[in-house]
């Protein structure tokens, strides 16, 4: 018994040994090209290795998984949380800016008002469909790479009583992947609204980790109006409709 807990021990340092390995020393960036390669160097990464976000327990190995498993990557980092923009901030912050094209200084601006729209697309020209889409994150919850199996099946819980107060023009109804009936499942295909699993990216980054539980679609009568819920983002909001209004569409 006692050689058996001397062996126990002993496999359980050899095994922490091995994790401290892969997770604390600066690893191969296999997308050499990538702005991870350029903004993640040594001495940052053995700076913020061993730091944990509070949201989700987030950390900068797992945020820049993406870039370390394939060589393909032009960015090649996902946040995990809000948090992670901040406490990674020596790493976040260069990529963001040169990404984007803008200044340590520069405040993001939104503004969602249609009616300064002038024109719109011609009514002659051979526009199938429109779409317009928006992500958006709920306070206090991980988000895709980090969340949670608890905040990620939070998220759902409140979207899906949040979306049976929606006025007439949006209201439908939320379909949970998590035992889907078949005849549904296959409309949704048929109407190209499901999003599967399967993508690398996404498994690599973390973002289908308990596949498929907490994630689902809404969508209006009308299917003009979808969330997807869980997928890369927590809300993924999208405005569609045959042709090219595009500004009734926004």
């Amino acid at each position: 018994l006692v050689q058996t807990m001397i062996d126990g021990v002993n496999t359980l340092y050899k095994e922490d040994l091995e994790w401290q390995k892969k997770y604390f020393e600066f690893p191969e960036i296999k997308s050499t090209h990538s702005l991870v390669a350029k903004h993640v160097t040594k001495e940052r990464y053995e700076k913020l290795a061993k730091h944990c976000t509070g949201t989700s327990g987030f950390t900068l190995y797992k945020a820049i998984a993406c870039a370390v498993e394939f060589d393909n990557q032009h960015c090649g980092i996902y946040a995990g949380d809000w948090d992670s923009y901040k406490d990674f901030a020596d790493v976040f912050d260069p990529i963001i800016q040169e990404y984007h094209g803008i200044s340590a200084d520069a405040k993001h601006t939104s503004d969602m008002d249609f009616e300064k729209i002038s024109g719109n697309v011609n009514k002659d020209a051979p526009v199938h469909s429109t779409r317009i889409r928006v992500g958006r994150s709920i306070d206090g919850f991980g988000l895709s790479p980090g969340i949670t199996r608890e905040q990620r099946v939070g998220v759902e819980k409140l979207f899906s009583s949040a979306c049976k107060k929606f006025p007439e023009e949006l209201a439908g109804e939320y379909y949970p992947l998590t035992g889907m009936d078949e005849k549904v499942r296959q409309q949704l295909v048929d109407d190209h609204f499901l999003f599967m699993s399967g993508d690398p990216n996404l498994k690599v980054a973390g973002m289908e980790r308990d596949w498929p539980e907490g994630r689902g679609i809404f969508h209006n009568k009308e299917k003009t109006f979808l969330v997807w819920v869980n997928e890369e983002d927590q809300l993924r909001i999208i405005s569609m409709e045959k042709g090219g209004d595009v500004k009734g569409v926004f």
